[in-house]
């Protein structure tokens, strides 16, 4: 079962490295049955000669600049069964590969797989409420998946699908261009198969952006984007703020 990474990248020179890094050193051995995409999304750094360093990556130009329009133009460029949409600013966590593969491994009916991010460079008491966040979202999700069956829940940045679901649902909605795109992938997702969340499958990633916007803002702007794309099928805003150079995009 081929596994394919594919980390959307814009101006993400600093960062970028760290990602792959943490790839390569899991799939040691494994070389012939993962592979690494790099989507250069409309950067104008060194993005681009980061990724061009690594003989395991594949680079992908797309100059269309939008977090779904990276998505799919890596999902279209990869090869693999199912598909790691990792962030470039993360870092998996030790045996995220080996769960991955398991977990698909053991339910055929599983669309989707993800988790949630554990923010390295917060303090103790921030991450302590960023997983009360979780716990909250966690139990949302239950009640939506299993009683009120209206979606499910995918962290973006970390999740993993499923080539053939994918392909059922038709790939990523365009039309979104950052909040709510996780969201309205698990839900498509949940009409064919199992999308799944567990706390097993942690990433490392940065808060830069919560620590841009402040928590309590982004759980906020989160929040009510996840409802009105489960609810009515959209997201509420599709503006947000470019954390690289503090535009609204």
């Amino acid at each position: 079962m081929k596994l394919s990474f594919v980390i959307p990248a814009f101006n993400e020179e600093s960062y970028l490295a760290d990602c792959i890094e943490s790839i390569l050193e899991q799939t040691r051995g494994l070389e012939d049955s993962t592979e690494i995409i790099v989507v250069n999304n409309a950067s104008t750094d060194g993005t681009r000669e980061v990724a061009l360093r690594y003989r395991r990556v594949r680079l992908v130009d797309e100059p269309r600049k939008g977090l779904t329009f990276a998505r799919q133009a890596g999902f279209l460029a990869s090869r693999g069964a199912l598909i790691a949409n990792v962030d470039a600013d993360s870092r998996l966590t030790p045996g995220w590969v080996q769960r991955v593969l398991h977990a698909f491994e053991a339910n055929l009916r599983l669309a989707s797989l993800s988790g949630p991010f554990v923010y390295y460079d917060l303090t103790r008491r921030q991450r302590f409420f960023v997983h009360v966040f979780y716990l909250v979202a966690w139990m949302t999700y239950v009640t939506n998946r299993y009683i009120l069956r209206v979606g499910s829940m995918v962290q973006g940045g970390n999740f993993v699908v499923s080539r053939a679901a994918l392909e059922r649902v038709g790939g990523f909605n365009l039309d979104i261009s950052f909040y709510g795109e996780d969201t309205d992938i698990a839900r498509r997702l949940n009409e064919v198969g199992d999308v799944l969340f567990t706390f097993d499958l942690k990433m490392f990633s940065s808060a830069r952006r919560l620590k841009r916007e402040g928590m309590l803002t982004m759980a906020a702007r989160y929040s009510i984007n996840y409802f009105w794309t489960t609810f009515f099928k959209r997201p509420y805003t599709n503006h947000h703020v470019d954390i690289r150079d503090g535009s609204e995009a």
